[in-house]
């Protein structure tokens, strides 16, 4: 490679990750916080996330349950009902309306054994930021940006880094000073782990922007699925017990994952469904109800959605690790980790560059100024 060709690589690798580069430091970095909080949310606020021993009671009547949370928060809130999938653990209600925030209440009576709104945990903060940057959609947008930078830096990483004798040394120097260490650092962590972390950044990029699965779907030529027109009429709304009912008979072999119910009758609602073989905790087989008479309108096992769909039973578990369980999560915290040191490592070689430039500026002799005579 010419030194002009190669000084055009530099340039491209360096600009684009002071420019936008710290998008990926923010993504790496509460990724692996995320991967620690939430146990430790766990762990500290076992009120929330197990349930209390209670004297023996009736099975819990979800429409008993959802009017006595409309007269709480609204006639117009929308509640998403995640039944426990543990033995002993708490029903959490995602409760949008007059007050936005979870609900954990005992799954045999109903009690509520702790609330906080949508920002007030620690876990939703580095969500909200991990996901988002706290921007909503606008956010997942430059989320999604952000997976094309590293496609620049990965690219132009390994273009700089590419050895002209095999095989390349691996070797990192750690007693040839701190600016040694991290050039090796940075040069060879990112070439090693190049692959993993664009799988990382990869599926991010797909949970974070939802156009992302419609554009697979529309690549494969299949279509996309929708939500089916609900049937002409009116009538009162069914109960959420019957409409769970149809639900679960309609996945005999299935869990309910979440029950999504909103207020609105001119519109299906959905439940999700876990199914013995997905790999999605929450599940990603859908049935679609009318909720007026809780008749089924259509149904998907989630290995039967459209390409973009489907995908997202086995991105997001990936994603976050839990595919591979414990040591998954461990391994996804390390990926963030090592985006944030390459990070990091990245500006420590530009701030002592720009140093050993200014130094070098400052100790250039001063050039004699001939006068005319």
């Amino acid at each position: 490679m010419t030194a002009s060709l190669r000084g055009l690589w530099l340039k491209c690798h360096r600009w684009t990750a002071l420019g936008l580069g710290w998008l990926l430091i923010v993504s790496g970095l509460t990724g692996s916080l995320l991967v620690v909080a939430r146990p430790l949310d766990r762990l500290l606020h076992p009120a929330w996330f197990v349930a209390a021993q209670q004297p023996a009671a009736q099975a819990l009547s979800l429409e008993a349950l959802r009017a006595r949370l409309a007269t709480e928060f609204g006639p117009k809130a929308a509640f998403s009902f995640r039944p426990p999938r543990d033995a002993g653990a708490t029903l959490e209600v995602l409760v949008r309306g007059e007050w936005r925030g979870s609900l954990y209440l005992h799954p045999a009576t109903g009690a509520e054994q702790g609330r906080r709104g949508e920002h007030e945990s620690t876990v939703s903060l580095l969500h909200g930021l991990h996901s988002a940057l706290w921007l909503e959609q606008t956010g997942k947008a430059i989320l999604a940006l952000a997976a094309f930078v590293y496609l620049l830096l990965a690219v132009s990483g390994i273009v700089l880094w590419w050895p002209r004798r095999w095989p390349p040394s691996l070797r990192i120097e750690l007693g040839k000073g701190f600016t040694r260490a991290s050039f090796d650092l940075h040069r060879i962590g990112g070439v090693v782990f190049a692959l993993v972390l664009g799988v990382s950044i990869a599926t991010g990029a797909y949970l974070a922007w939802r156009p992302i699965g419609g554009w697979i779907s529309r690549l494969a030529g299949a279509p996309v699925v929708a939500a089916p027109k609900l049937p002409a009429g009116d009538g009162p709304a069914a109960s959420l017990d019957a409409l769970a009912a149809a639900a679960q008979a309609a996945f005999p072999d299935g869990r309910i994952g979440l029950f999504l119910y909103t207020p609105h009758l001119d519109r299906p609602l959905a439940v999700r469904m876990h199914v013995p073989d997905d790999p999605h905790p929450n599940g990603r087989s859908v049935v679609w109800l009318d909720p007026r008479s809780s008749q089924v309108l259509a149904r998907h096992r989630w290995d039967t959605l459209d390409p973009g769909t489907r995908m997202n039973s086995i991105v997001y578990p990936l994603h976050t690790g839990k595919l591979g369980g414990v040591a998954g999560e461990a391994a996804v915290a390390l990926l963030g980790l090592v985006l944030g040191a390459l990070g990091g490592t990245g500006l420590v070689l530009w701030w002592q560059r720009r140093r050993a430039r200014l130094g070098a500026g400052r100790r250039k002799p001063a050039q004699p100024v001939l006068s005319k005579l």
